[in-house]
């Protein structure tokens, strides 16, 4: 989720390899004056590749879908007003990581709640992640429960019962159980949670994550995919 795309490795003069972020940034991610993001020190400004650069800060981040997203969106509704995207995604994390009252998950919330501070509205959740939990059984078994109670605590602490959450079937993982958490992701069945699947999408020379154009369309099927929960839950016309 916090973006891969364009990112390689690069070998030093003096042997060392570094991974590197190529810097290309593709159309559909371009920066739009009505797109926001939260930085890492809490503040409101123009969104730009990579998102996740001062969240994700142990890793090397590239292009992810987040941008696509919001430009597909704008593209979808010009009239939509500003979009403000509040990246908290930390890469190669298990969804024990995520648990209500752990670290990442105290810190999505708070970071989220400061960006309601301006008077903005809370949309909807974008979650991709799972890979790490393919590589133990027992951790992908499971997986289902805890990602259940994860979107239902996020919901409980947000006061928000019916969030839109758009999750993403997993493309690859590091381990052997990836089907048993593809099938959890799929096998949600709460209400108003979309799942995108993006096994079949392109995948980076690391044979983990997904490339710059992938990237792309994944952002592209979020946003078809959360404006659908959008008109699912719009108030219908009384003509009395």
């Amino acid at each position: 989720m916090s973006g891969r795309g364009g990112v390689f490795n690069q070998t030093s003069s003096s042997g060392t390899v570094n991974l590197t972020w190529d810097g290309i940034v593709p159309p559909e991610c371009q920066p739009n004056p009505s797109v926001l993001r939260l930085n890492g020190g809490l503040t409101w400004v123009e969104a730009h590749e990579p998102l996740h650069k001062d969240i994700d800060v142990n890793k090397t981040c590239g292009v992810g879908p987040g941008m696509s997203f919001a430009n597909e969106l704008k593209m979808d509704d010009p009239e939509i007003g500003v979009i403000g995207l509040v990246p908290c995604a930390i890469g190669g994390t298990n969804i024990t990581q995520w648990v209500r009252g752990e670290w990442l998950y105290n810190e999505m919330i708070r970071r989220t709640k400061v960006a309601l501070q301006g008077g903005g509205t809370i949309r909807g959740m974008l979650w991709y992640q799972g890979e790490s939990d393919a590589i133990d059984l027992d951790d992908a078994k499971l997986y289902k429960c805890r990602l259940k109670k994860f979107f239902k605590d996020v919901r409980r602490d947000l006061e928000l019962p019916t969030l839109p959450i758009v999750q993403v079937a997993l493309a690859t993982a590091p381990g052997p159980y990836m089907e048993v958490i593809r099938k959890a992701q799929l096998g949600i069945n709460l209400p108003n949670v979309r799942c995108v699947d993006a096994k079949g999408l392109p995948i980076g020379p690391d044979l983990l994550h997904l490339t710059t154009p992938a990237q792309v369309q994944l952002g592209k099927m979020l946003a078809n995919a959360f404006l659908q929960t959008q008109r699912v839950f719009l108030p219908s016309s009384n003509s009395n």
